[in-house]
């Protein structure tokens, strides 16, 4: 059976320095710009090359996902911005990834909590307490089309994390 690949990724550490900023426009703060070429970087030693990479429009989720396509080697005007991401429970997740066009295989999803880990946990069989900034959930799906994503229906690959390995 056709298998689809989803990497499910939380956007890396934002900052607070103004409280007054918008939610939706606060930055990356200097860990979130270090940790997302880190974590690309890991994804490219696992040979991970991305057919589309989709992100929630917020300026912290739309940096994450600039940083890392600059070491995957994917152009940033093919990055597509869904408004559905921003803030999106597991539901709202779902729709977006349903309408992806069947031909792209391998699709990178940036986003936010607490959605994006309700949707990890809601789409495999594992539990995680909390994905953390920059936490990427793999997972191997078996459809032939992203309209017959559901969950239940993954096998996580591999999880990651900026901090994991350290001690």
């Amino acid at each position: 059976m056709p298998v689809k690949t989803l990497y499910i990724i939380r956007h890396a550490k934002s900052s607070w320095e103004d409280p007054l900023l918008d939610d939706f426009a606060r930055p990356l703060n200097d860990r979130g710009k270090r940790d997302a070429p880190r974590m690309a970087k890991r994804l490219r030693e696992k040979g991970v090359t991305p057919d589309l990479m989709i992100t929630s429009p917020a300026r912290r989720a739309l940096g994450t996902c600039k940083r890392m396509a600059e070491i995957l080697d994917y152009k940033e005007d093919k990055i597509k911005m869904d408004r559905g991401l921003y803030h999106a429970n597991e539901q709202n997740m779902l729709e977006v990834l349903r309408s992806i066009k069947d031909k792209h295989d391998a699709v990178m999803v940036f986003g936010h909590n607490p959605g994006l880990t309700g949707f990890v946990n809601a789409l495999g069989k594992q539990q995680f307490d909390n994905v953390p900034t920059c936490g990427i959930a793999a997972f191997e799906i078996p459809i032939n089309a992203w309209k017959d994503l559901d969950f239940g229906k993954g096998n996580l690959l591999f999880y990651d994390y900026p901090k994991k390995g350290k001690s």
